[in-house]
């Protein structure tokens, strides 16, 4: 049996591996790097760049733990290639691994022949069942100025040899902040324009407005509910150097800033581009592959997991909802019944500015909309020991609860709040109560604690 996998990001080549494994012979199409954006140009290069921002922070505040140095100096040049070594590392253990496991790796853009022909680079190729694991690209907006020099998306963001003196952030999502973050400490004068009410607007409400304040106190500006209506290259008036004007409309009335880079980061769109996904019979809907439950599409051969079937943005989900349209094609081979699988619907998420953003399940708001009964338990980071020694006692847990105990949610914003969350995250899916989690035993002193004091 071959299966065929268009797309080598998490999702995709994690798939094939793990096809291989399972006596597949796997065939493994991608016309960029192998990664995806999330090794390329995404979770991996912003972490690092989140590292070494984080370190700047640690030596601004080492006088607080009794260490005095020097004001630190930041040299990008070696923050970008410290950046570009790590993806490039990582990137060749994916390819070495694909190698050693047997996949064949086919580097050009794929397209549907038929529902079992596909040509990719100057080839045809025939598969059993087709894996789509193409990804998404950013969402450009259709604001007049977008396509001008200097205007960048994230990918663009990550090429910049310098650090820009002003940068204005549009969209104040994930991506955007954790960006505003890290160029803000590196020196940047960042503002960041939402058309919501809060940033993160799928975040809990609390976790988010508190993120904001956070980066607000950091000197990054924030202009809430506010629609872009231009972007133009103006002369600044104080230097006459030429930049970029930002307008845009709040509350009914015209603002703007100026900056000498503009991040777009309003989100992502699937990545069907050249796919031609109608000649296989593929349904879609606003641009997005509809798919099952088990990751199917309306052709039983064909899966789509990732982001291309817009379900869940987020690179862990990718490589989960792979394990389970693989496990669907064993079953109809095998005819056994399919393996229990996570469930996807407890999927935490994390923003890694500073502090730290991190939540999983249900927030209070979507609580309250779905009419649930439910209680909420909160800390606070400095009443942790733990928290208080690393001088990190700014922050909150917040835990939601059903009334028989069932953790319907976790939201934490404070340092290390992403492993917080994953502790609460696995409970979730092993179906723990409060209860349960009371009865763990954690070390002290650690952060952990944080979830016990919440639920008391």
């Amino acid at each position: 049996m071959r299966i065929l996998v268009i797309g080598a990001g998490p999702g995709g080549y994690e798939t094939a591996l793990a096809a291989v494994k399972n006596g597949f012979e796997v065939t493994l199409a991608e016309a960029g790097q192998v990664g995806g954006t999330c090794l390329n140009a995404g979770c991996i290069p912003t972490k690092a760049y989140c590292r070494s921002a984080e370190i700047m922070e640690e030596i601004h505040h080492a006088d607080m733990f009794g260490v005095h140095v020097r004001e630190p100096f930041l040299d990008f040049k070696e923050v970008k290639s410290r950046k570009d070594a790590i993806v490039s590392s990582l990137r060749t253990n994916v390819e070495n691994m694909l190698s050693a496991a047997g996949v064949e790796l086919v580097r050009g853009r794929a397209r549907f022949l038929d529902s079992r022909t596909v040509m990719a680079g100057e080839r045809e190729y025939r598969s059993d069942y087709t894996v789509i694991a193409t990804g998404s690209v950013p969402f450009i907006p259709q604001i007049p100025g977008i396509d001008l020099d200097g205007v960048l998306d994230s990918a663009g963001m990550l090429r910049l040899d310098i650090v820009p003196g002003r940068l204005c952030i549009i969209g104040g999502g994930v991506i955007g902040l954790e960006f505003a973050s890290v160029f803000s400490t590196f020196g940047a004068r960042v503002t960041v324009v939402e058309s919501c009410r809060e940033v993160l607007p799928r975040y809990d409400s609390d976790i988010a407005k508190r993120l904001r304040q956070n980066l607000a106190r950091s000197g990054i500006g924030f202009s809430l509910q506010s629609q872009v209506s231009s972007i133009s290259r103006v002369h600044d008036p104080e230097t006459w150097d030429d930049c970029l004007e930002v307008s845009w409309i709040r509350k009914g009335s015209g603002e703007s800033c100026l900056a000498d880079k503009v991040l777009v980061a309003v989100g992502r769109r699937p990545e069907l581009r050249g796919l031609d996904v109608g000649a296989a019979g593929i349904s879609t809907d606003h641009g997005v592959i509809c798919v099952d439950d088990r990751m199917r599409t309306s052709v039983p051969h064909i899966f789509a997991i990732g982001d291309v079937n817009g379900r869940q943005l987020l690179a862990h989900a990718a490589v989960f909802q792979g394990r389970i349209a693989l496990d669907t094609i064993m079953s109809e081979i095998s005819g056994r019944p399919s393996v229990p699988l996570p469930d996807l619907s407890v999927m935490p998420s994390a923003v890694f500015t500073r502090p730290e953003a991190a939540g999983v399940g249900l927030t209070e708001d979507d609580c309250r909309n779905k009419h649930l009964e439910y209680k909420v338990f909160k800390s606070f980071f400095r009443a942790n020991g733990k928290a208080v020694c690393l001088g990190e006692q700014d922050g909150l847990c917040k835990i939601l609860a059903a009334p028989d105990g069932r953790i319907l949610g976790c939201h934490v914003i404070g340092t290390h709040a992403s492993d917080l969350v994953q502790e609460v995250s696995a409970l979730m899916s092993a179906g723990c109560t409060t209860r349960d989690l009371r009865n763990a035993v954690h070390i002290h002193p650690t952060l952990g604690e944080v979830l016990l004091s919440a639920i008391g």
